[in-house]
């Protein structure tokens, strides 16, 4: 694909996402140590946000749909960069709470509305492929920014890497403002009917689909800072090294998710599933040798983003009519499965089961998106075959 302006733009805003999002996740141990809260609860933070997301998906796209999209998304990386302004600042475990919870409510309806412009700036068969290169910057910033705010929150505290996230909002916001053009509001028939749209049973199939992929992602990425500590040993140089390559894990398994989801989403999504519950099965006895740890990280990281750009196709393709609702509602789907898998790992290391057990957990979601996938699959085909 072309270098895009508007795709570009909002890879950069994706990008700075991608870092407020994942960068918590590295910091864990120096965050429960500062406030004086256990791993645990500092993992809260990870669901706080990602619920937040869940709620601000449906809230700001409902509220915001006359707004013109060039000058909602750029209203949004506002929010984003006040509330990592508010993180920078927090002074207890409640304020950085709080704080998550606002920069979170910007999450959902930019990827929502994103994706929907994203689509709509290319030819009709390269959509998938559109949104994927959206999704890129969130990508990049694993491998990247995550990593580099991890060792600022090492060597200087982690407000000061909040602080550094700050500065990327605005500049995302200079590059929206740039590079977008002034796309056509969508049309709508009113809120309820958006809202009626949401009930339909094939678009909270997909939406359900979502939850439950991105919860056997996050069940283990969580905790891969003490996971990696704990059980391999490492250093926060290798811990950081990890949090790089699974980032180049993430963008190439959005490269092949994209292109692969607009030959067949299902067929993506089956492959993606099936790797992933491998490689969190081997990862039980892996995590204990760096050099082994090291490729199923790699191998993790390709598995668990190849499944996001057909997730998003598919809940966009099922809700037509209400595409912009769906399409943030589904980001706010991720999310409730990020904070589920976090909330799912801290159980199981409060239950006293081990870091090995938490990737069993991974397994067991991933797992269970499977059968999903085929189900769905198999019913899709039984109504193809009624139709004929």
């Amino acid at each position: 694909m072309r270098i895009n302006p508007p795709l570009v733009a909002l890879a950069i805003g994706a990008f700075g996402i991608g870092v407020t999002e994942f960068a918590p996740m590295g910091m864990l141990p120096g965050i429960a140590s500062d406030l004086g809260v256990s791993i645990p609860a500092a993992g809260l933070l990870v669901s706080a946000y990602a619920l937040g997301v869940l709620l601000g998906a449906p809230l700001m796209t409902l509220t915001t749909g006359r707004i013109p999209r060039r000058y909602l998304l750029i209203g949004l990386m506002g929010i984003f960069t006040w509330g990592n302004l508010m993180s920078a600042l927090a002074t207890d475990y409640y304020s950085l709470m709080i704080a998550r919870v606002v920069t979170s409510l910007n999450h959902g309806a930019f990827f929502g509305v994103g994706s929907i412009v994203a689509a709509s700036v290319v030819a009709p068969d390269k959509r998938a492929g559109a949104v994927a290169a959206m999704f890129m910057g969130l990508t990049l910033a694993t491998i990247g920014g995550v990593p580099l705010a991890t060792w600022f929150g090492e060597v200087f505290g982690w407000r000061t890497a909040f602080a550094g996230i700050t500065g990327l909002g605005v500049l995302a916001m200079l590059a929206l403002w740039l590079a977008l053009p002034n796309v056509p509001l969508p049309k709508s028939d009113g809120v309820l009917a958006e809202i009626r749209v949401l009930g339909r049973g094939p678009v909270l199939a997909a939406l359900a689909l979502t939850v439950i992929g991105s919860s056997a992602m996050f069940t283990v990425f969580t905790y891969i800072a003490p996971i990696l500590s704990s059980e391999t040993q490492a250093s926060t140089a290798f811990i950081t090294a990890m949090l790089v390559l699974y980032g180049i894990g993430l963008t190439l398994g959005n490269v092949w998710g994209g292109k692969a989801a607009d030959r067949s989403v299902d067929r993506t999504l089956i492959v993606s599933l099936s790797a992933l519950i491998l490689v969190l099965l081997a990862f039980t006895v892996l995590m204990r040798w760096p050099l082994p740890a090291a490729v199923a990280i790699l191998i993790w990281g390709i598995a668990s983003f190849a499944i996001v750009p057909p997730l998003q196709m598919r809940v966009m393709e099922a809700a037509k009519a209400a595409p912009n609702l769906a399409s943030a509602v589904n980001i706010g789907a991720f999310n409730l499965g990020n904070a589920i898998g976090a909330a799912l790992g801290g159980a199981v290391i409060n239950a006293g089961l081990g870091y090995p057990a938490i990737s069993l957990a991974g397994a067991a979601m991933a797992g269970l998106g499977l059968l999903m996938v085929l189900g769905f699959a198999w019913r899709s085909r039984g109504a193809a075959v009624v139709a004929v």
